[in-house]
């Protein structure tokens, strides 16, 4: 088995930065992949699929095999400090069938080896994509089951976005009825326990890459079945669907 490290940072107020970043300092040997450009389809339009639509099989296989991820290659994942870009890779790995994968504690800030700047020579990989269809839940579904007792809905933005204190980039301030606030974290010990008790979670964020990191700490609380809700507020908002504050 093969290792390959992989840098996530990202950077929504200047996207370029986040590469300028990996250039001037990142783990030796580790490759880099862009939000935007690699973790995320920026074709689709945010009322669709929200700020950072999931990408595509062949759109994530082709940046998968390029960091010289391939069949048998652990992934080990890392951002600025557990902001989201890292549990985004692994999130994403596992949506397309890779369960070889997690993320760096606390990001880039936890490594204490040297650091190295430039390129770096990865070899390509083939990365085969096998799209999971039961760790997603679509708007309709959400909107459909709003007030369910079964479900519980986490909301990983900062809380004065959730509360409706603060606009933020979408169109609507609040949360979506009903959902729970959670602190963005990647330690089970963040998550409050009664959510580890009830039947189906779901989390959410602006636009589903913060989520992506109580997804990792419910992955290893045991709630392996916890799902993403990929558009996230940025979807919902746009579509003019119920809001609470």
């Amino acid at each position: 088995m093969d290792v390959r490290v992989v840098d996530c940072r990202f950077d929504l107020a200047d996207p370029p930065a986040a590469r300028r970043r990996y250039l001037d300092a990142h783990i030796p040997g580790a490759a880099f992949l862009e939000l935007e450009a690699d973790l995320s389809d920026m074709s689709i339009p945010p009322e669709i699929g929200g700020r950072h639509p999931l990408p595509g099989a062949e759109q994530f296989a082709a940046a998968a095999g390029r960091a010289g991820i391939g069949a048998s290659t652990l992934v080990v994942s890392y951002d600025e400090s557990g902001t989201g870009g890292a549990a985004r890779l692994w999130w994403l790995l596992r949506h397309f069938g890779h369960d070889l994968a997690g993320a760096l504690d606390r990001g880039l800030r936890s490594w204490l080896g040297p650091l190295a700047d430039g390129e770096e020579a990865i070899e390509p990989a083939v990365f085969t994509a096998r799209e999971r269809r039961d760790d997603v839940v679509t708007t309709e579904e959400l909107e459909d089951r709003l007030g369910d007792p079964r479900l519980v809905l986490l909301d990983a933005r900062p809380e004065d976005r959730y509360r409706g204190d603060v606009l933020g980039p979408d169109p609507l301030p609040g949360h979506i009825p009903g959902a729970r606030h959670v602190r963005l974290s990647g330690d089970p010990a963040s998550l409050p326990a009664d959510v580890l008790e009830t039947e189906e979670i779901v989390c959410y964020c602006g636009s589903g890459v913060a989520a992506c990191v109580p997804l990792l700490a419910l992955h290893r609380a045991g709630r392996t079945d916890a799902r993403l809700y990929p558009g996230s507020w940025s979807e919902w908002s746009r579509k003019g669907l119920p809001a609470e504050t």
